[in-house]
């Protein structure tokens, strides 16, 4: 029951693009079409599972038992490169349109603080292995959904009357505000999910 409120809390609760707003800036450049957001989550979900799974072995296996924890951030930016070049040659060999469509926005995961902070929080709160992959791939589908609703947001105002000095950035920004208003309302619900469980 544990794992089921980690996931609700990771994907909803404390989404990591909406509660937390780290990964903006692939959410509102990659937002604009629905099949480009399906890839970019797809690959944002592959990406973030591996490096957390990876980043915890290096945190546990490597730094701890050296007594380098300061090397924690560099290593775990090392790690996250290596795995988004691998993802990069993957998509340019056996998926050309998707690896077109994403363009610059596929290198950027390399850079996106959602992926670095996923592996950080793993570390921060102090998750089991177990913990932490569940963690992983729940916070990065609550990525994928906020980016997935996103994008049939703006595929919508593409073809609605917005004033001229709200289209394109302004009104993505709007957007993103009011979806992270929307999703503040799950606040609380985790604390409501543990003290049923409990009792």
């Amino acid at each position: 029951m544990d794992y089921i409120i980690l996931i609700i809390s990771s994907l909803l609760i404390n989404n990591i693009l909406l509660a937390q707003f780290l990964g903006n800036c692939p959410f509102l450049g990659t937002s604009k079409r629905m099949d480009t957001a399906i890839g970019m989550g797809i690959a944002v979900i592959f990406v973030l599972t591996i490096a957390c799974i990876v980043t915890f072995w290096v945190q546990h296996k490597v730094l701890d038992p050296l007594g380098i924890d300061y090397l924690q951030t560099v290593s775990f930016i090392l790690v996250i490169a290596a795995l988004v070049q691998l993802v990069e040659m993957f998509l340019r060999k056996f998926a050309k349109p998707l690896y077109t469509a994403l363009g610059i926005f596929l290198p950027l995961i390399t850079t996106n603080c959602a992926v670095m902070g996923a592996a950080l929080l793993i570390i921060r709160k102090e998750y089991t292995f177990t913990q932490g992959v569940v963690f992983a791939i729940a916070s990065a589908s609550g990525f994928t959904l906020a980016l997935i609703l996103m994008a049939g947001i703006r595929e919508r105002l593409e073809i609605s009357d917005v004033p001229l000095a709200l289209r394109g950035t302004a009104i993505g920004l709007i957007t993103a505000g009011l979806m992270a208003l929307a999703f503040f309302g799950f606040q609380g619900m985790d604390a409501a999910l543990t003290a049923l469980v409990r009792s």
